[in-house]
């Protein structure tokens, strides 16, 4: 009976020990906690863009609801060139083949959330606009 005491009492302080030694290197070597700057979703307005087969072929317009998600810090700068962005994603639009669908009228949602993603990190730069959402897509 005492062996068996004593194994108990030397399982329990070990653990005790050992997840002492663990929380403790992981306070002095650990990662520390991030500071997260707090973001807003900036409305970009309605967008038109072509829908386009995979030939290049025009299926038709989509009209897209969109919003950028950005640091609180930089809303009035993103505001302020918003029609550079849209110039930008209208460039990009008519060369990505964004139509699906037997008759080609409804928009790929991927397609366009990258064509946004990437005329917003060449209008604002590589870290301005965190994702963009879209909120409404529907055919014109």
């Amino acid at each position: 009976m005492k062996g068996l005491l004593v194994s108990a009492l030397v399982l329990t302080l070990g653990m005790g020990v050992g997840g002492g030694a663990a929380f403790g290197t992981s306070m002095m070597l650990g990662a520390r906690p991030q500071s997260y700057e707090s973001t807003e979703f900036v409305p970009t307005g309605t967008v038109l863009a072509p829908l386009v087969f995979a030939d290049g072929r025009l299926s038709g317009y989509v009209s897209f609801e969109v919003q950028l998600e950005v640091p609180s810090s930089a809303r009035e700068d993103v505001e302020a060139r918003l029609p550079i962005l849209l110039n930008a994603i209208n460039m990009r639009t008519y060369r990505t083949p964004m139509a699906s669908g037997r008759d080609g009228l409804i928009p790929s949602l991927t397609a366009f959330r990258k064509v946004v993603v990437e005329a917003a990190n060449e209008t604002y730069g590589k870290d301005m606009v965190r994702r963009a959402v879209v909120t409404q897509a529907s055919p014109v």
